[in-house]
């Protein structure tokens, strides 16, 4: 609405159901966060600092500000679907999984590649809301979020999260998201794959850098002309990957 992007008829508050959908725990094999969670409760979660460590805080540390992380909430950030926001990246690096609930309480889960559709538009119906994102657990896991900006708290130029589960090693799973850098969150697949099954080293990282500077779409912008917003993917993807490495080894 403040971009004037969109003119509603009717606003709904929906904080006074926050109680039921502000949470961070474990079920099973999965970490689940409440899409009325606050990014600063991300921020200062040890669950998450336990299951997830350095990627969850690193991108909450450089959102916005101590404002916006007090209000500001998970499914606030996703559905808002701006492509320059940190904390979508760390999602889909993450493999997290969105969960949308209709009439009657019908839920359907939806992968992040499908949740975003395009700048400010996401896959949620006009009947739904989003209301809890679930993460699987990977043994052995280490994360970064790299962000590149022009004064602190601001949108990204760039930004670049990893994740990687490491075991014996060998990388068991990797995720790979660059943001400001297409119409939507990008998910780098292609380097995601060339990591899997490989030992980590900064050679293999350095390569995965490419990938991610030749696969993003990035515009020239007051941010920036496209081919720098290019080279700096590469060069974040790398970083990120490296100190996930050395955090999941440690």
């Amino acid at each position: 609405m403040k971009l004037r992007l969109a003119n509603p008829g009717h606003v709904i508050d929906i904080n006074p159901i926050e109680p039921e959908l502000n949470y961070i725990r474990q079920e099973g094999n999965e970490i689940r966060i409440g899409a009325l969670t606050r990014h600063v409760n991300m921020l200062e979660s040890d669950l998450l600092a336990r299951t997830f460590p350095d990627i969850f805080r690193e991108a909450e540390a450089v959102l916005a500000d101590p404002v916006v992380r007090n209000r500001g909430t998970m499914g606030g950030s996703l559905c808002q679907s701006d492509p320059a926001e940190d904390l979508s990246g760390v999602v889909v690096a993450l493999k997290g999984k969105a969960v949308l609930r209709g009439p009657g309480g019908a839920e359907r889960v939806v992968e992040m590649d499908e949740f975003h559709i395009g700048p400010y538009m996401t896959a949620v119906g006009p009947t739904e809301m989003l209301i809890e994102v679930r993460f699987p657990i990977h043994p052995g896991f280490g994360g970064a979020h790299e962000k590149v900006e022009r004064r602190a708290g601001d949108f990204a130029i760039v930004a670049a999260s990893a994740a990687l589960s490491i075991q014996g090693g060998t990388i068991q799973t990797a995720g790979v998201a660059c943001s400001a850098v297409g119409p939507t969150t990008m998910h780098i697949k292609r380097a995601e794959e060339a990591l899997v099954g490989k030992a980590p080293s900064e050679e293999l990282f350095q390569q995965a850098g490419q990938m991610a500077s030749a696969d993003c779409s990035p515009n020239s912008d007051g941010r920036g002309p496209a081919d720098y917003k290019r080279a700096v993917a590469g060069v974040l993807t790398q970083r990120a990957l490296s100190r996930a490495a050395a955090t999941a080894l440690r």
